[in-house]
């Protein structure tokens, strides 16, 4: 094993040498050999000879001296970094390389060469001692001349382990490298802190000047530990540049001007701090001793160290302001609210998040000036749309019409407003936001939708007041007082003013037949007239109909607001129909009452009428039929009970049944179902807290549990997944056979009246004394006729 790592050596050490020793001119192959030969002999004996007291072999030294580059190479930016990162923790995981740290140091150290130069060249053997080195980092500069026999020719090479020269610290780009023999004097500490107050402005001075905006370029000369300082103290010099161009643009949003009023406060602040640093140096270099070592620096208290203590705050400030700069450029109103205020609630550094709170209470004041006047005054005052309330434009009715149930007179409580989310800041929770969007909103429909807009004035002087920031029990207060006050006025309106209450009793008492001796007496004050063809119907007779159900029911005693509004009118004519089938009435309600009975809910009302309606009228016609036989049971019928008899009782049996049917079905909608929603609806819209929006969201409910449970809601077919009114249908199709039963009766007792009639002739005419046989045969023929037409022989004939 030991024979086979030699030739290995040996082999990369010849193909190391040929690939770095160059021909020269006009050489011969004798003196090439014999250079190569040479600096073979010297690799060999610095790999046999390694020192190893000036070295510390710390894998995790070398690779913060990598990042340390990477970053100074990088602006400032750490994404070379973090790669580096990641690399090197998988070279660390690899257990075949046993030399990780060797491999580090020469990367590092490759990184640190500048051009290649001839490594056996007189001029210069400590930079092929350099390249060929494998020694780990040194420890402290050697100054001590060091020679070794190298074979043969015994030759010593000598080389001062020197420190690598100091090169300039980049902070936002590469310094430029003096390559000339002498390498310039350094400056002072005292003269660096001369020109840090102005670097700290932004300013180019002497030794720190700035080559672009985001570049300041530091002395190469400067020991490390100076550059380290220097490049802490570049870093607000430069994020103060970047604020300074910030504050200084545009913003179309009045939160964004604030933010930018905000931080250059900051900056101000900041611009005083650097004011009384710039004393204390200007005091310190005054009184500086030149005899003394560093002119006696350290004994003024102001040294460039203590100017990174005294501006750190001012640096993290800096720092996250630039970063509040940076996300504003995205971010608008309550968003950028929220961005701010997650450092403050989210953060865990004290200072991060004192700073975060100071700045919100600048920047929310054009937010809170904006609730102000809406919670106060109705009118949203947002000319940016930074607020959460957005107000909709007239053209955009696609909405509205869109959903039925929003009538186009109520666009200024439906569609005038809208609660955009996304711009809710975190500063309050959403339902914290609906709710203020609530009080706005009923206030400006109180101001235009009711015309009340003096009580509105009132409010404003009487409630305003100042809301800020911080104040969060305040806010809360002024909140739930302005929410409760603005709730009672409008619900107070729209029953007392606009008596809404009254509309809603009005439309159960004569649109879903609440009202018993008014529906009664109309039905039978129209039944003539509406059993002619639709075409025969004249507008003025219905409305004269309905005028004489009012005076004669108990209905005249509602008060006329209600009455003017109730109207009889026809439905679209079709081929055929006749007046049963046009008839409806209407209920007409106009603004702001149309917010809660809007234009859906009239159609609403209108379908449970007609249907209510017609159940009505077949139990009108059958009631009619039924009291007609009862009638003429005792008289007519009982004279030709031995022939239509039993017709007769089959005929009441069905019609009893059918009677029973329809009153039950209309039990059932008018008890079970309209009664039981109404107590629902009551209980809903007279509970304390009761908003517009609850009251409309109640009176919606209300209309589809009728409709629903009234046998008027449409079903999905599980076939043709469409929605199909499967049981309306078969309800329009049983109250059709049911009149169609009932005319059939009709017929039958015309029959048999006609019957009687003829009985009654046949025994006058025997009681006269006329001949009897021919009128007995002219009857048993016309009885005969007529048992054809029915197509059932009468009883008794033979």
């Amino acid at each position: 094993m030991g024979d086979e790592r030699t030739q290995r050596v040996e082999s990369a050490l010849s193909a190391l040498v040929d690939a770095l020793i160059p021909s020269l001119p006009n050489e011969d192959r004798a003196s090439l050999n014999e250079r190569r030969d040479d600096a073979l002999d010297l690799a060999r004996n610095i790999i046999d000879d390694q020192p190893s007291s000036s070295v510390v072999k710390d894998v995790n030294h070398v690779s913060d001296l990598i990042k340390k580059k990477l970053l100074q190479q990088g602006n400032g930016t750490p994404e070379k970094a973090i790669q580096f990162s990641n690399l090197s923790s998988r070279l660390l995981a690899q257990p075949v390389l046993s030399q990780k740290w060797g491999i580090l140091l020469l990367l590092h150290q490759l990184a640190d060469s500048g051009t290649v130069e001839d490594p056996l060249s007189d001029g210069d053997p400590p930079s092929f001692r350099d390249a060929f080195s494998s020694a780990g980092l040194p420890i402290l500069p050697t100054h001590d001349d060091r020679r070794r026999d190298h074979g043969r020719n015994q030759r010593g090479a000598v080389g001062e382990s020197q420190p690598p020269p100091n090169e300039t610290v980049p902070v936002s780009t590469e310094s430029k490298a003096d390559d000339t023999d002498e390498a310039p004097k350094p400056p002072t500490e005292s003269a660096l802190l001369h020109d840090l107050p102005f670097t700290l402005q932004g300013l180019s001075s002497k030794h720190l000047p700035f080559s672009t905006t985001s570049t300041v370029d530091l002395p190469i000369t400067l020991p490390l530990p100076v550059i380290s300082l220097l490049h802490t103290l570049a870093e607000p010099s430069l994020l103060y540049r970047v604020l300074s161009d910030f504050t200084q643009s545009g913003d179309e949003g009045l939160i964004g001007q604030s933010l930018r009023s905000a931080i250059g406060s900051e900056l101000r602040s900041y611009l005083g701090l650097i004011a009384t640093l710039e004393g204390e140096i200007r005091r310190a270099l005054a009184s500086i001793d030149p005899n003394e070592p560093r002119g006696g620096i350290g004994k003024t208290g102001v040294t460039l160290k203590r100017c990174v203590v005294w501006t750190r705050d001012a640096t993290m400030g800096l720092r996250l302001m630039s970063l509040m700069a940076e996300e504003a450029k995205s971010r608008k109103g309550g968003q950028l609210i929220s961005m701010i205020h997650a450092f403050s609630s989210s953060h865990g550094d004290p200072f991060v998040s004192a700073f975060a709170e100071r700045m919100l209470a600048h920047i929310t004041r054009p937010f809170y000036e904006m609730l102000r006047q809406w919670i106060y005054d109705g009118e949203l005052s947002d000319p940016y749309h930074e607020f959460f309330v957005l107000e909709q434009k007239s053209q955009n009715d696609g909405v509205s019409q869109a959903d039925p149930r929003r009538a186009p007179a109520a666009s200024v409580w439906e569609d005038k407003y809208k609660l955009e989310e996304t711009l809710v800041p975190s500063i309050m929770t959403e339902e914290f936001a609906r709710k203020i969007f609530l009080i706005g909103k009923s206030l400006n429909f109180i101001r235009y939708g009711c015309g009340d807009s003096a009580w509105v004035e009132a409010y404003y002087k009487e409630a305003s007041r100042e809301l800020q920031y911080g104040d969060t029990a305040t806010l809360e207060l002024s909140i739930d007082k302005a929410y409760k006050t603005t709730m009672a006025r409008l619900i107070d309106l729209m029953d007392n003013k606009f008596q809404l209450f009254e509309h809603l009793r009005a439309l159960k008492k004569y649109l879903l037949l609440g009202q018993g001796d008014f529906i009664a007496l109309l039905m039978e004050s129209l039944s003539a007239n509406l059993e002619r063809p639709a075409g025969s119907q004249y507008r003025h007779t219905l409305t004269a109909q309905l005028e004489h159900a009012i005076r004669g029911s108990n209905a005249q005693y509602d008060s006329q607001e209600v009455l003017r509004r109730l109207d009889a009118r026809l439905l679209e004519l079709s081929h055929g129909e006749i007046g049963w089938d046009v008839f409806t009435l209407e209920y007409k309600v106009d603004a702001p009452v149309d917010v809660v009975i809007t234009a859906w809910a009239s159609k609403q009302y209108l379908v449970v009428f007609n249907f209510l309606w017609r159940i009505k009228r077949v139990e009108f016609a059958l009631g009619s039929t039924w009291r007609r036989c009862m009638t003429g049971a005792r008289g007519v019928l009982a004279a030709v009970d031995d022939k239509v008899g039993r017709d007769w009782k089959g005929a009441r049996c069905g019609m009893a049944e059918m009677i029973h049917f329809v009153n039950q079905l209309q039990y059932y909608i008018l008890f079970e179902v309209i009664e039981a929603s109404w107590d629902e609806l009551q209980a809903a819209i007279t509970r304390p807290d009761c908003t517009l929006d609850d009251l409309i969201q109640a009176h919606t409910r209300y209309l589809k549990a009728i409709t629903h449970k009234g046998l008027l809601g449409s079903a999905r077919s599980s076939i043709t997944g469409q929605r199909e009114d499967s049981f309306t249908s078969q309800l329009h199709h049983i109250l059709k056979t049911m009149l169609a039963y009932r005319d059939a009766v009709d017929g039958l007792y015309s029959f048999s009246v006609a019957d009687f009639t003829r009985r009654q002739e046949l025994s006058a005419k025997m009681e006269t004394g006329l001949p009897f046989l021919p009128f007995l045969q002219i009857y048993y023929l016309e009885q005969g006729q007529q048992a054809k037409k029915t197509c059932s022989p009468p009883s008794g004939f033979d």
